[in-house]
C-alpha cells in the first residue's frame, strides 16, 4: 500500500483511541461506566445501535454475499421494522422502568436466580463467539494486504479496541460509534461511486444492473414458503422477526445501548432509527457487492480472490493443474465479457439469445473457479475454504486509487471496532453485574467493581481474539455470525416472552423451558441440517414457551415483583 493510505489508517486509529480515552473521566462510577449515567441523546444512541450492527462482517461478508448471491440476503432483515415496533412498547418500558444494568436482572425479579444465571451464561457464550467472528473479518483483510500472520492482525484490531473500551466504558463506546458511523457511510458511498465510474464508457449503470439481473442478482424477493431455503420473504419476516426481537430485546449488547438514553421516549426513538434506515443501508452494502460482480464482468478478475492460498498452490505439485485452470479461466472470462457486452447492446428481438449466451459463459467461468477451489482444498487441506470473504478486500486493494484504499480500510476497521467495543462492554457488564456482583461479592465500593469490569473487558478481549483465529475458515462470515446467534437467540427470547406475556409462568418453568428450547434447537441443528438456521429462532422461542408453560402448570408461579 502507498504511504498515504498508511497515514490515513494511522490517523484514524489515533483519533478513535483518543476519542475513547477522552471519556474516561466520565466513567468513575459504575453507573457512568456501564450506562453513561443514562444521559445520552436519542440520535447518539441510535447511531451507536446501528454502528454495533454494521460490523466489518457487514462490509466484507455482505458485499461478498451480494457478489455471489445478489440482493436476496436483504430478506433477512424484513422482520426488523416490526420487531422495533413491538420492542418499543414492550422491552423498552420494562427495562427503563426497572432501572436495571442488564436485561437479565429482570429475569431474577420475575422468576428466580437460576433462570437469570443460565440466560446470562448463554448470552456470554453466544456473544463471545460472535464477537470473535466480528474481529476475524478485518483481520483477514489485513493479513492479505500486509502478508502478516493472522494472529498479528487480530491483535492489531482487538488491542486498541479493548484499550479504549476498558478505560472509557459505555460512553467511549457510544461516542466513538457515532464518529465511526460517519466514516463507514462515507466509505460505502465512495466505493459505490468508484464502481460506477469503473464501468466501460459505453455501459450505463442501467445496462450493468440489467446484466446482473440476468443472473438473478437483482431479485430481492422470494415468496416460496420453505424451511430449507435460508433467504426467502417468509424466513426473513418470521424467522428474522424472532431473531431481531431476541437481538434487540434480549441481547445485552443492544439493550445496554438504549438503557443509556435519557428517557424511555428517547430510547424508543433510537430503535426507530434502525427500523427506518437499516434495510436501505443493507441494500447499499449488497448493491456494492452486485456492482463488484458487474465490474469484474468487464475487467479481468483473479481466478481466486485469496492471494495467500493461490501462492501456496503455485508452490505445490498442483502448480501445473492450477496453471491449466488459469488458462481455461482466462478464456472463459473473455467469452463472458464478450457475451456481457453483447447483452448490454442487444435489441429486444435478440435479447433472449444474448442472455442465454451470457448465462452459459457465466456458468463456464463458475465451473473453472470451482475446479480451482477444489485444487486449493486438496493442496491446503482446508475443506471449508470459500472465496466469498476475500472478494471485497481484494477489489479494494487492487482496484481503488491511492487514498481511497486507506479510507475504505479505515471504514472497515471502524465497522469492526464499533461492534467489538459494544460487545466487549456488554460482556463485561454481564460478567460483573450478573455473576461477580450477584454471586461473588454483593457488597463492594464502585471503585472495586470498576477495576473488576476493566479486567473482565480484558479477559473477553483475549477470548474473542482466540475465537477470531478460527472463524475465518468457517465460510461466509456474515452467515457464521448469524448462525452463532440463531443457535441461542430464540431460546433466550422465549424466556423473556414467558416473563412479559404471562403471569402464570414460574421460575422452574422458565428454567426448564430454556433447557428444553436449547435442546430442541440443538437436536434440529444436528439432525436436520437442511432446515435453515433462521428457523432455529422460531423453534427455540416456541419450544421454551411450550415447555415452560407446561412445567409451570406443575410449579406455580411466584408473585412477580413490580418493575420499578
Amino acid at each position: 500500500m502507498h504511504p498515504i493510505d498508511w497515514l490515513i489508517i494511522g490517523a484514524y486509529l489515533a483519533w478513535i483511541v483518543w476519542t475513547g480515552v477522552e471519556h474516561t473521566r466520565g466513567s468513575k462510577e459504575i453507573e457512568g461506566y456501564f450506562l453513561g449515567n443514562r444521559s445520552n441523546p436519542w440520535w447518539a444512541v441510535g447511531l451507536s445501535v446501528m454502528a454495533t450492527q454494521l460490523s466489518a462482517i457487514t462490509m466484507v461478508g455482505t458485499t461478498g454475499q451480494g457478489y455471489t448471491d445478489g440482493l436476496r440476503f436483504v430478506q433477512f432483515y424484513f422482520g426488523l421494522p416490526l420487531a422495533m415496533v413491538i420492542l418499543s412498547v414492550t422491552a423498552v418500558p420494562f427495562f427503563h422502568r426497572a432501572k436495571v444494568y442488564t436485561a437479565y436482572e429482570y429475569l431474577e425479579r420475575r422468576f428466580d436466580l437460576k433462570t437469570r444465571t443460565l440466560t446470562s451464561a448463554l448470552f456470554l457464550v453466544s456473544r463471545g463467539l460472535s464477537c470473535g467472528t466480528i474481529i476475524s473479518a478485518p483481520a483477514v483483510i489485513l493479513s492479505i494486504i500486509l502478508g502478516w500472520n493472522l494472529t498479528l492482525t487480530v491483535l492489531l484490531i482487538g488491542i486498541p479496541t479493548a484499550i479504549y473500551t476498558m478505560l472509557g466504558g459505555v460512553q467511549a463506546v457510544t461516542w466513538t460509534d457515532v464518529k465511526q458511523m460517519y466514516i463507514i457511510v462515507f466509505g460505502l458511498v465512495a466505493v459505490a461511486v468508484a464502481l460506477v465510474l469503473g464501468l466501460p464508457a459505453d455501459v450505463s449503470l442501467g445496462d450493468a444492473l440489467s446484466v446482473a439481473g440476468a443472473t438473478g442478482r437483482m431479485q430481492a424477493f422470494d415468496f416460496r414458503f420453505t424451511t430449507t431455503e435460508t433467504y426467502t420473504f417468509w424466513s426473513g419476516l418470521i424467522g428474522g422477526l424472532f431473531l431481531m426481537l431476541s437481538y434487540f430485546g434480549c441481547d445485552q449488547s443492544q439493550v445496554q445501548r438504549y438503557l443509556t438514553a435519557r428517557s424511555e421516549q428517547e430510547a424508543t426513538s433510537s430503535l426507530y432509527m434502525s427500523a427506518y434506515w437499516k434495510i436501505p443501508l443493507q441494500v447499499l452494502v449488497l448493491m456494492i457487492g452486485v456492482l463488484v460482480f458487474v465490474f469484474y464482468l468487464f475487467n479481468q478478475p483473479p481466478m481466486l480472490f485469496n492471494p495467500v492460498h493461490e501462492a501456496k498452490v503455485k508452490a505445490s505439485p498442483q502448480a501445473g493443474a492450477y496453471a491449466a485452470a488459469e488458462q481455461r479461466f482466462d478464456a472463459a472470462f473473455a467469452a463472458r465479457r464478450d457475451a456481457a457486452t453483447a447483452l448490454t447492446s442487444s435489441e429486444p428481438a435478440t435479447r433472449a439469445a444474448a442472455e442465454d449466451a451470457f448465462l452459459k459463459a457465466d456458468a463456464d467461468l463458475k465451473a473453472v473457479r470451482s475446479d480451482a477451489i477444489a485444487i486449493v482444498q486438496d493442496t491446503t487441506g482446508d475443506r471449508s475454504y470459500r472465496d466469498v470473504n476475500y472478494v471485497f478486500p481484494t477489489f479494494v486493494t487492487t482496484r481503488l486509487p491511492i487514498g481511497l484504499i486507506g479510507i475504505i480500510l479505515a471504514a472497515i476497521m471502524a465497522a469492526a471496532m464499533s461492534s467489538i467495543a459494544a460487545e466487549l462492554n456488554a460482556l463485561a457488564t454481564t460478567t460483573v453485574i450478573d455473576f461477580y456482583r450477584r454471586l461473588v461479592r454483593p457488597e463492594a465500593p464502585d471503585a472495586h467493581y470498576l477495576s473488576v469490569s476493566r479486567l473482565a473487558t480484558a479477559f473477553w478481549g483475549v477470548f474473542t481474539c482466540i475465537v477470531a483465529l478460527f472463524a475465518a475458515d468457517l465460510g461466509s462470515l456474515i452467515e457464521v455470525v448469524n448462525r452463532f446467534g440463531s443457535f441461542f437467540y430464540g431460546s433466550i427470547l422465549g424466556v423473556f416472552m414467558l416473563a412479559m406475556l404471562t403471569r402464570r409462568a414460574s421460575g422452574t418453568g422458565a428454567f426448564v423451558g430454556l433447557i428444553g428450547g436449547m435442546t430442541l434447537v440443538a437436536t434440529v441443528a444436528f439432525t436436520r441440517p437442511e432446515i435453515s438456521f433462521l428457523w432455529h429462532n422460531v423453534i427455540g422461542a416456541v419450544g421454551v414457551v411450550v415447555v415452560g408453560s407446561l412445567v409451570s402448570l406443575l410449579a406455580p408461579a411466584r408473585r412477580p415483583e413490580p418493575a420499578s
